[in-house]
């Protein structure tokens, strides 16, 4: 499916809406979960940083479960619907500046396709 924005659609809010898995499964389960994985304190830090860099038009929010777990912290920015995981603070800084700032992508941090 391809989303098509049409002429009548009001503007877009943001330029980039980021969303931070904040997701708590049980102990021991077997995907593990973001919050776990210090998903919470990586979308505090994206939030302050954005600021710090200026970045005009971008929110940084938490998500319930984006049911990719096992491959996080999952990190998901739309329009594009880029999926990324983001394990440190360079991780995220790469994100910012590479994808959000500048338009591009940064490929090794992004997800593998999810198993139809």
């Amino acid at each position: 499916m391809t989303v098509t924005r049409l002429p009548d659609d009001p503007p877009l809010r943001y330029t980039a809406h980021i969303f931070v898995c904040a997701n708590r499964r049980p102990e021991g389960h077997p995907k593990g979960c973001c919050a776990e994985k210090g998903s919470e304190e990586l979308r505090h830090y994206m939030k302050q940083r954005a600021r710090e860099m200026g970045l005009r038009g971008v929110r940084v929010n938490s998500a319930g479960c984006l049911a990719r777990c096992e491959c996080g912290p999952s990190v998901v920015i739309y329009p594009e619907g880029v999926w990324y995981t983001v394990r440190t603070r360079e991780d995220a800084d790469a994100i910012l500046e590479r994808h959000v700032r500048d338009g591009g992508r940064v490929p090794e941090l992004m997800m593998p396709a999810e198993p139809r």
